[in-house]
């Protein structure tokens, strides 16, 4: 096996570059060859980047087969790429990227009698799962579920053989082949099946005679190595590195499905499969082991191999504690005591005869003297919190709790699982040898092991280590008889390596095959046969050095406050942040959390958060695609649909926070140019509410006059939305008074139980809410203080203008810092969000980080009040359905819980979670270049949820954005805030809220 031959110049490239795309167009392709599209599509999930010279989306498989033929003609390769999960490599390459995920998505058939599906290549996973269960009444499934089965696509999986938590019961993606159908390098259009291979289309002569030939040619290969083929394939579950040859042998009934599967797109591209079907067990259940050690963990796995289990996965606690770090102590539910852990799944078709199991097991298990605790885990979401630790492993093992960072490399490989612990202990030594640490989950019960790796790629010296450490692993995993990759496959990571597990008449065997398939030698270069070397390429090397001083504060930091000692010779801090993004692929999943409402709205890469990540870890790199650093136009584009929701802060096991990252861009691009007119209009909101409070009837009259239209344009508002009515100045003042409640400012009683900060939005927009607030917290037995003398600083932060947004937020911890510990509970979440997270980001202070610490938004306050006891709204009749949409941000800083604990305390009892965005976002739906893209990503949860609650059902939006979300949805209906719902003082209302007043000033200028 031989290195590829070095990449012709720059000059000779450009003109390979401008044939292609000259010979697309004439085939009637098209192409992206734009520097954004390259930048997004040169990495996947691994350490590499490589950038192609196109991307393409085909549409249909004619397309495909034009694209390979313009690849051949004009000498360009070939990657083709499904969710871009692969953590190997091996979904980036040098020419031309094939991205089946957006169009060719469909599932063509279920059919139940046979126990088989008809898919296109880019169907995700979870997808195609949920898609079976529905058609079959949940008789039946799919069954291969890798963690990124919420992006990851069939295609993607037969390329990499995936498996998943499964695979103990239900083994690899080959084991569930029943045809390939694939387009070679020569344009022919073939089927391989469970037998053989044939012409896709009965009557297509061409292909006909390449199946035939390719027929021959494969059996002789066979032929020529029989005793190769059964001596060292097929040893272990887990042995995915290599071509799977061993199915062409006879005993296997020459078998090229199953052997093109796990051949990494280096043999021809999947145009689409029929994949078989297993029965769904009628009942599960998960039981959670913890143990003081992951080797002991291992130890353990061949007793629970006795009990037929369906799944054995481990997980280490720096990962658990990482989660609760970024998503809170409630995001991790039912684990037992310990310092490791495995999640075991046993299943059935009668309840309790799994639950005598369970019992069974962890009565054997203590026996054995290793186990720390076990508990079945009944209850479905403490189930559900338990498995999302595992499935997002990968990315909350990337930058821990504890500060510090690793990277895959020697990420999934393989042994025989009685031989796993043994394998674990050798491997942890061999770490200290080498002076790395390593985070370890995985697939224990097939003896799989996933680990992340303190690897320092960025330095000559760390990346001497990463040769040596990979070199020195592989030896070791082969001295154990495992397999270098045990699910990602080979690609740039491993390929070099396989002449240390395999002879060289294997060797020779695999390169013979795969020219078999690809003679020209334009697929997926760089892996597997002539590989890269497995340190080429690397994403982290060559950033060069630049001061890029930021507004926010960046640096990575632990569990605490300061700058770990693990990041201090990190890059600089906007460099360490932007390189966050794994490529893990999470925000581009359409269940579960709420990221990426823009990529959920339109499908494309470009909207996710991870193409966003990519086209600024370019930027730093200063790749010719985004030259222009801070100024770069290219970059400014790939931010643009941002809606700055921060829920990739919560959603991203990686913590990549884009909103953070496009405010500081947008603070350094617009500098000494002329800002968009929003960022004056909805940018500067506060100081234009100071105005119009005074004059709130004329300024209402106004705008309900054909004038509005006029200054919605002048400042870059759409015309399709309702502009908000304006409060009189002092009507907040008279609410909260109303209340009972002296607006006297947060210094005013110290002895009260909590400050209500009554934000901007809610003294412009909304003032009932406020004294709505006011009564509840009155209620709840403590006395309270209003403070309404700061502002947070969101319109600028949002708008990148982060001088003003600074000042802001110093003054309001300035106000807000009364030398107590009480909590400060904002009416507003967004708010509240700015308060808590941006304020110590953009003022570094102890003070500021002591008021921080103290904000709560209303919902969280309510719900910590009511879990010591105390009953939110005692004697007030509550709606009877609550459809809750929670605003981006309070998901963000405090969660997705408190609204629903608030409103269960309350007694709702049907409660309907439109879980995902609104669409307005603060500015982002205000502005006219994004209301249509608003409205798309209303109909990804709320709109829907909408329609289906029915006019009965309350909307509680504690948002003002989300609120006006809803009335621009239904006319009919309003959103409530939490404490008009929970008010004392308030009539009570049915489900319909009542429409909006066309009076100008919209009920604002009396107390209601």
């Amino acid at each position: 096996m031989s290195h590829v031959q070095t990449p012709p110049g720059r000059a000779a490239t450009e003109r390979v570059d401008g044939a292609l795309l000259g010979r697309l167009r004439e085939l009637g392709v098209d192409a992206d060859a734009s520097s954004r599209r390259l930048a997004e599509y040169a990495y996947d999930a691994s350490n590499y980047r490589v950038s192609p010279v196109a991307v393409v989306f085909p549409r249909n498989v004619d397309e495909v087969v034009a694209t390979v033929r313009a690849c051949r003609e004009t000498g360009t390769p070939l990657t083709a790429r499904g969710g871009g999960t692969s953590m190997a490599g091996n979904a980036i390459g040098p020419g031309v990227v094939l991205d089946f995920s957006r169009h060719l998505n469909r599932i063509r058939g279920v059919d139940e009698a046979a126990g088989t599906v008809d898919v296109d290549p880019g169907v995700v996973l979870a997808d195609l799962t949920r898609r079976v269960e529905e058609v079959t009444d949940g008789r039946a499934t799919f069954a291969p579920d890798p963690s990124s089965k919420t992006r990851a696509t069939v295609g993607g999986s037969i390329g990499n053989d995936a498996c998943g938590n499964h695979s103990v019961r239900y083994g690899r993606t080959s084991d569930h082949v029943q045809e390939i159908d694939v387009v070679t390098v020569d344009g022919a259009r073939l089927t391989a099946h469970r037998t053989g291979l044939r012409a896709t289309d009965p009557d297509d002569r061409v292909s006909i005679a390449r199946a035939a030939e390719l027929t021959t040619s494969l059996r002789r290969l066979a032929q020529d190595n029989l005793a190769t083929f059964r001596l060292e394939l097929g040893r272990i579950q887990r042995q995915v590195s290599g071509y799977h040859l061993e199915h062409l042998l006879p005993e296997r009934e020459f078998d090229v499905a199953r052997a093109l599967v796990g051949s990494e797109g280096t043999c021809a591209v999947v145009v689409g499969a029929r994949m078989t079907l297993v029965p769904k067990p009628a009942t599960a259940l998960l039981v959670c082991l913890g143990y003081d050690d992951i080797v002991d963990a291992a130890r353990d796995v061949t007793t629970i191999l006795e009990f037929s289990p369906a799944a054995v996965e481990g997980t280490d606690e720096a990962i658990v504690e990482t989660m609760r770090f970024r998503r809170g102590p409630d995001s991790v539910l039912g684990l037992p005591a310990g310092h490791a852990w495995l999640f075991v799944d046993l299943d059935g078709d009668d309840a309790a005869a799994v639950a005598a199991e369970a019992d069974r097991l962890l009565v054997r298990l203590a026996t054995d003297g290793r186990l720390v605790e076990g508990r079945a885990v009944p209850d479905l979401g403490h189930r559900a919190s338990l498995w999302r630790v595992r499935e997002d492993g990968a990315g909350l093992s990337s930058r821990l709790a504890g500060g510090g960072e690793s990277w895959p490399g020697w990420e999934d490989s393989a042994v025989s699982p009685n031989r796993l612990a043994d394998y674990l202990g050798d491997l942890r030594l061999l770490l200290a040898e080498h002076g790395l640490t390593g985070v370890m989950y995985g697939h224990f019960g097939a003896g799989c092991l996933h680990i992340r790796i303190t690897y320092d790629l960025r330095t000559e010296q760390g990346r001497t280590v990463f040769r040596a450490f990979t070199r020195a692993a592989a030896r070791l995993v082969v001295r154990h008889g495992g397999s270098l990759s045990g699910e990602h496959g080979d690609g740039r990571a491993r390929s070099e390596l396989l002449p240390l597990m395999y002879s060289a008449d294997l060797l020779a065997a695999f390169q013979h095959y795969r020219r078999l398939w690809d003679p020209v030698g334009i697929l997926n270069l760089g892996s597997m046969t002539e590989p890269d070397a497995f340190d080429a390429h690397l994403a982290l090397e060559g950033v060069p050095a630049r001061d890029w001083r930021t507004s926010f504060d960046l640096r990575a930091v632990g569990a605490g406050s300061e700058p770990t000692e693990a990041t201090a010779s990190a890059p600089d801090p906007w460099v360490h942040a932007v390189q966050g993004c794994i490529g893990v692929g999470r925000c581009r999943a359409d269940t579960g959390g709420v990221m990426c409402p823009s990529y959920r709205a339109t499908r494309d890469e470009k909207d996710s958060t991870r193409g966003r990540a990519r086209v600024l870890q370019d930027m730093v790199r200063g790749a010719r695609t985004t030259g222009d650093g801070w100024r770069s136009p290219e970059v400014r584009e790939a931010l643009d649909l941002c809606l700055s929701c921060k829920a990739c802060a919560t959603d991203c096991p990686a913590g990549v926070d884009m909103a953070t990252y496009k405010a500081e861009f947008f603070d350094h691009y617009y500098r000494r140019r002329l800002r968009p007119a929003s960022h004056f209009s909805l940018g500067w909101l506060p100081r234009w509410l100071v105005l119009t409070g005074r004059v709130a009837p004329l300024v209402n009259a106004v705008l309900a006059t054909p004038l509005g239209k006029l200054a919605a344009v002048a400042g870059g508002l759409t015309t399709k939305r309702r502009l908000p009515r304006f409060a009189p100045a002092d009507a907040w003042c008279r609410e909260v008074a109303a209340a009972g409640v002296s607006p006297a400012g947060a210094h005013g009683d110290r002895d009260a139980g909590a400050v209500l900060f009554i934000d901007t939005f809610t003294r412009g927009f909304r003032p009932e809410v406020a004294g709505a607030a006011a009564r509840v917290l009155a209620g709840a037995g403590e006395p309270v203080t209003c403070a309404a003398d700061a502002c947070c600083g969101l319109t600028w932060i949002s708008t990148g203008q982060l001088d003003t947004a600074r000042k802001r937020l110093a003054k309001a911890a300035a106000a807000l810092d009364d030398g107590t510990n009480r909590p400060i509970v904002v009416v507003e979440p967004s708010c509240a969000a700015a308060l808590h997270t941006d304020l110590p980001e953009l003022v570094p202070t102890e003070q500021a980080r002591r008021v921080a610490a103290r904000v709560r938004s209303f919902a969280t306050h309510v719900a910590e009040r009511a879990a010591t006891g105390w009953t939110p709204a005692p004697g007030r009749p509550v709606p009877e359905r609550v459809v809750l949409q929670t605003h981006c941000h309070e998901y963000s800083a405090f969660g997705a819980g408190p609204q629903r604990a608030a409103l269960t305390a309350a007694g709702v009892q049907q409660i309907h979670d439109a879980t995902g965005c609104c669409g307005v976002a603060g500015n982002f739906g205000f502005e006219a270049q994004h209301h249509e893209i608003s409205m798309q990503v209303a109909e990804n949860a709320l709109a829907p949820a909408l329609r289906e609650s029915g006019p009965g059902a309350v909307v509680l939006t504690d948002g003002f954005s989300c609120a006006r979300q809803i009335e621009q949805l239904d006319s009919t209906r309003s959103g409530r805030h939490l404490a008009q719902i929970l008010d004392p003082g308030a009539p009570v209302h049915a489900g319909a809220a009542t429409p909006i007043s066309d009076d100008p000033t919209n009920g604002n200028e009396d107390t209601p």
